[in-house]
């Protein structure tokens, strides 16, 4: 049985490992939070898309996300949530590119609102995603062994997707450390600032137009 768990575990580290490092919404938030308020700000905004991760992951376990992928109507709602959320993101990124870092920077005396910003963006964006609570419907079955709870297992797969998700996130926002000088251009900033409301944008309709299958 121990045997059993071990290579379950390892598949299941291979396999989300993978799927963690592929660009999709979550990774521009955090690009996008590190280079606009630091890395401070990445961190945040990553802890903020790992506490929607595990939210997701622990629904997925008591089965609470299940019935996103049995009710259309429960799937519909929060979809259309979520694509609005991003597209609003995207837009107000286009609309206001800014031209210095220190616009997003937060003052001596509103660091721990700017935090607190950082972590909501980054939570909102990945709860209101849908498309995550199927994923964990669908994909950590694969990986649970016969005779082991289920509940408790998920869990721990949960966990585990959620420690590679921060690992890399923090790769991501120390990559952008030794960049900070030319990421803080002004026209280095505007460019950025359009390119990630494109991505949140198309991200956003991609969202939109989903299926839960």
């Amino acid at each position: 049985m121990l045997s059993s768990i071990l290579i379950s575990l390892l598949a299941f580290v291979a396999a989300a490992g993978v799927l963690t490092v592929a660009p999709g919404v979550d990774t521009a938030m955090v690009l996008r939070s590190s280079t606009s308020g630091g890395p401070r700000a990445g961190v945040t905004a990553g802890l903020g898309i790992c506490s929607g991760l595990f939210v997701w992951g622990a629904g997925a376990a008591f089965g609470l996300t299940a019935l996103l992928a049995a009710s259309e109507t429960a799937f519909t709602i929060v979809k259309w949530f979520g694509a609005a959320y991003l597209v609003y993101l995207g837009i107000k990124l286009l609309l206001k590119p800014r031209d210095s870092l220190g616009q997003a920077l937060p003052t001596a005396g509103s660091s721990s609102r700017g935090v607190g910003e950082a972590f909501k963006r980054g939570f909102f964006t990945n709860i209101l995603n849908p498309k995550v609570g199927i994923f964990y419907v669908t994909f950590l079955p694969q990986f649970i062994p016969h005779s082991v709870n289920v509940a408790a297992f998920s869990l721990v797969l949960a966990g585990i997707h959620v420690l590679l998700t921060l690992a890399w996130f923090a790769l991501l926002v120390a990559l952008t450390i030794p960049l900070a000088r030319f990421l803080a251009k002004p026209r280095v900033v505007k460019v950025l600032d359009r390119l990630a409301g494109l991505v949140f944008v198309g991200f956003g309709a991609r969202l939109a137009v989903a299926h839960r299958g």
